[in-house]
Order: C-alpha cells, then sequence, then structure tokens
C-alpha cells in the first residue's frame, strides 16, 4: 500500500476500503491477468450448467406425477429472470472494481468490513461444499457407466459411510476434488483453456440432445401446458434457482482478467443468457418428447429417449452430465480460493495463504487446502447432508450485493461505471426480494449450520480479523 493512500472511510468494524483504493494494482506479485472475454464466459457458462439441465428439469416436470409439467420452462425464465437481477448488480460491480473476492470485496467496500467479512466467511464454507456436492453428483454417474460396461468396484470405494452396504468412502469423488485443485494450481491461463474446451464439449452435447430430441416432440404432450396453475411454476422457480448462478464464483476471477472492467460485466450476461437459452430448449425437448407424468424424476432425459426407443442415447446424457459437473467444480473452486486469497491480503485472515506461485501467479496454498477440505467433504459425508451446508451463504450474498449497487449508485454517482444497471433502484430491488424469499424455503438443519458456521467466523473476526486488517493498520492512533 502507498504511503500516501487514503486513510479508510469510518473506523471501527465498519470501515470501509475507498473504491478508487481497491482498483489500485498495489499489490505486486499477485495475481497474473491472463485470461479473455470468451474465456470468462465459459467459466460462467461452466458454473451455471450442471446437472441442472439434465435433472432438475425432469425432477420438477415430473415429481411423480404432481409436477409443473411444460411449465418447467416457465419456471427456469422465472429463476433466470430473478437470477438476472443480481447479475445485472455484479456486472455494475465487476465494472468499477476489477479485483478478486466478487460479494466479499463488494460488500466491504460499500457496506463495511464486518458485512464484508460475514459474506467472505459464507462463503468459503458455501463454496467448498457445493464443489463436494458436484463431485459426489459426477460419482454417481460415473457409477451408472461402469454398470453399462459391466464393471464391477469394491463397494468399499463407491460411496460414504452409511449411503450403501460395505460403503467407506467415495473414492471417486475424492480424487475428483483433488484434480480440480492440481488443475487450477497449473496457473490460470492454462486452467481457463482447459476449462474453455471442457465447456465447449458440454454445450455441444445440450445442443445435440435438443436436436435429436426436436424430431421426435409430439404436441399432444405439452398439453395442459401448466398443470399446478402460475404457482406451481413459481414453486418450480425456487427449487431451479439454484441451478442459474454460478456469475458469482466466476466474478471472483475479475483481477485475472486482461481487461477486467470491460469484459467482467460482459461475461456475466453473456453467461448467464447463454445458459438460460440452453435450460428452455431443453425443458421444451424433455416434456415434449414425453408426457411429463411418465418422466422419471431421477433420470428425465434418460427416461423420456426411452420412451422413443434411443435407449444407449441415455449413455451419452451420462457422459453429458459428467463433463458438465466436472465444469461447475472448476468454477466454484476457482470462486473460494481467491475469495480466500482477497480476505488473506486484505489482513482478515493470514497473509500466509495469500501467497501465490513465483511463476504461476496463483493462490496455490488455499487451492491445496480447498481441494484438500472439498475431497474430504465429497468422499466422507453423504449427498444429502453436504447439501445442507449450501445456498444461504450464496443468496445472502446477493443480497449484500443488490442492496450494496444501491447505496453506491446514490452515495458516489461520480464513479465510472462501464456498466450501468437499467431500472434502478427496481432491478436490484427485485433481486432482494427473490433471494429473501427463497431463503424462507430452506431447511432447518440449514439454518443451523449456518448459525454455527456464522458465529464461529464471528469469533475468528473477533480474535484475529479485527486487529490484524489491513484497513486497521492504517489508521491513525488514538491519543
Amino acid at each position: 500500500m502507498s504511503a500516501t493512500a487514503r486513510p479508510p472511510a469510518r473506523t471501527g468494524v465498519f470501515r470501509r476500503k475507498p473504491v478508487d483504493q481497491i482498483t489500485e494494482d498495489d499489490h505486486a506479485g499477485g495475481l497474473e491477468r491472463s485470461i479473455g472475454l470468451w474465456q470468462l464466459t465459459a467459466i460462467g457458462v461452466g458454473g451455471i450448467i450442471g446437472a441442472g439441465v439434465f435433472s432438475l428439469a425432469g425432477a420438477v416436470a415430473s415429481a411423480d406425477g404432481d409436477g409443473v409439467g411444460p411449465a418447467v420452462l416457465v419456471s427456469f425464465l422465472i429463476a433466470g429472470v430473478a437470477s438476472a437481477a443480481a447479475a445485472f448488480s455484479y456486472a455494475e460491480f465487476a465494472g468499477m472494481i476489477p479485483k478478486a473476492g466478487s460479494a466479499y470485496t463488494y460488500g466491504y467496500a460499500v457496506l463495511g468490513e464486518v458485512v464484508g467479512w460475514c459474506i467472505g466467511w459464507d462463503l468459503l464454507l458455501e463454496y467448498i461444499a457445493i464443489v463436494a456436492v458436484v463431485a459426489i453428483g459426477i460419482s454417481g454417474y460415473f457409477g451408472f457407466l461402469l454398470d453399462q460396461v459391466g464393471l464391477d468396484l469394491p463397494h468399499w470405494m463407491l460411496g460414504a459411510p452409511g449411503t450403501g452396504d460395505g460403503h467407506r468412502v467415495d473414492l471417486f469423488a475424492m480424487v475428483l476434488c483433488l484434480l480440480v485443485a492440481w488443475l487450477l494450481s497449473l496457473g490460470m491461463r492454462n486452467a481457463a483453456r482447459v476449462e474453455t474446451f471442457v465447456v465447449g464439449i458440454k454445450v455441444a452435447l445440450v445442443l445435440l440432445v435438443v436436436v435429436v430430441g426436436f424430431f421426435h416432440i409430439k404436441t399432444d404432450n405439452l398439453s395442459p401446458f401448466a398443470p399446478a396453475g402460475f404457482s406451481g411454476a413459481m414453486s418450480g422457480a425456487a427449487v431451479v434457482f439454484f441451478a442459474v448462478f454460478g456469475y458469482d464464483a466466476m466474478s471472483t476471477a475479475a483481477e485475472e482478467s486482461k481487461d477486467a472492467q470491460r469484459h467482467m460485466p460482459k461475461a456475466i450476461l453473456y453467461s448467464l443468457a447463454i445458459s438460460m437459452v440452453l435450460y428452455v430448449l431443453a425443458c421444451l425437448t424433455l416434456t415434449g418428447i414425453q408426457d411429463y407424468r411418465d418422466i422419471d424424476p431421477e433420470s428425465g432425459f434418460s427416461s423420456a429417449f426411452a420412451s422413443i426407443g434411443l435407449d444407449g442415447f441415455g449413455t451419452v446424457i451420462a457422459v453429458g452430465a459428467i463433463v458438465g459437473i466436472l465444469t461447475v467444480m472448476f468454477t466454484f473452486m476457482l470462486g473460494v480460493t481467491r475469495v480466500w486469497y482477497a480476505m488473506s491480503r486484505d489482513g482478515l485472515l493470514p497473509s500466509w495463504f495469500a501467497k501465490t506461485h513465483p511463476t504461476r501467479h496463483v493462490p496455490t496454498r488455499v487451492t491445496w487446502i480447498a481441494g484438500v477440505l472439498s475431497a474430504l467433504i465429497a468422499g466422507l459425508m453423504p449427498i444429502a447432508e453436504a447439501a445442507e451446508l449450501t445456498n444461504i451463504g450464496i443468496l445472502l450474498a446477493f443480497v449484500v450485493v443488490c442492496v450494496a449497487v444501491i447505496v453506491l449508485r446514490y452515495k458516489r454517482p461520480d464513479l465510472p461505471r462501464t456498466f450501468r444497471l437499467p431500472g434502478m433502484p427496481v432491478v436490484p430491488i427485485i433481486g432482494v426480494a427473490f433471494s429473501i424469499w427463497l431463503i424462507t424455503f430452506l431447511a432447518p438443519a440449514t439454518w443451523l449450520r449456518f448459525a454455527v458456521w456464522f458465529v464461529l467466523g464471528l469469533a475468528v473476526y473477533a480474535a484475529y480479523g479485527y486487529r490484524n486488517s489491513v484497513l486497521n493498520k492504517q489508521q491513525p492512533p488514538v491519543s
């Protein structure tokens, strides 16, 4: 930090780092700006499109005959509009503050240090848990493929304790977490190239499913279009909402973008738009080729294609699901490592974590720690329990970012913005309202785990972060 840097706004737990100070490249030897617009977009698409396109669509449409039917595509559109409200807020911030940390950094700059800490602390757990949950999901598809070729593996390595006879550890899920950590440790330039290539394969597979299915659509299957009415579509939106975010984790890579102020807002909006088009096309295909009451909630596309005599296409779908989910792991592990790095660089966590590799310019220490932690959760915890660690922190991050963008727009209208979200303040208010509404759907166990983690986080902040914060050290001593 330069000696002439302006003092932080306010003091105490609500001290704020001025936005123009955040945007200074004052941390030599940090992250390297090496990825372009379409690589950023691919990371975003990789985080948004995962198992949701192959599993959630069928589950919400069917629900054992009591689902929303073809109106599942309306559910995705409603969720997409709500997610877009938050995405516009992220895009405006990404154009102003092209630094690592995403919601943590934005909350820190506008609402104060303790708010930024709480969001960052929550995201550390949630992103790691998402990586683990996704790895367990891939492991299940991998087991399906092994059954297809008649290969039987020892039961002890096929699942976490309590998930089946003889299960001791989900070894494949653990290996996947460590594999993604290794990929990220190679450097952002190489990792982003691999991610872009794999996302291209995933999009091609989704389009293949849509094209093949299009020729078997029967209009009779699309009637009744909304058997559960509009309220059913809204309830479905609450379920599928968790399939339409991921750009938030991608925005943590702002500091590694070649031209973040121009590219980050575009990448956020492009990735959400591309993903929504693919989701809607996939939903239309699924409910068009099979009556929604007959769709298998657990393997919707496989059952739908089997109903038209294309049983073997289920293998293609399984491969697509594995590829699709792998990119989600990449995006969210990238997210947790960059949030962790930013918090450590700001002094809220030990600076040891903020050390980057001298030639690869990535935070390898936190990358491997995140990889090991996610591997332990994936290998030893059933997917239902691991999933309960997710969701609430991300929704709270959406609330913070949407509120912060309103506050900053009116407090600092003079700040240069490469993207200005439309409909201020209505659009971010929609993002806040929808996120709070979804939070009310979360299970009590999720709230309990969140409360425990939140209290632990406040204790860490009080014991370490508050005193060691870079902003605290900039404050003049009290006379």
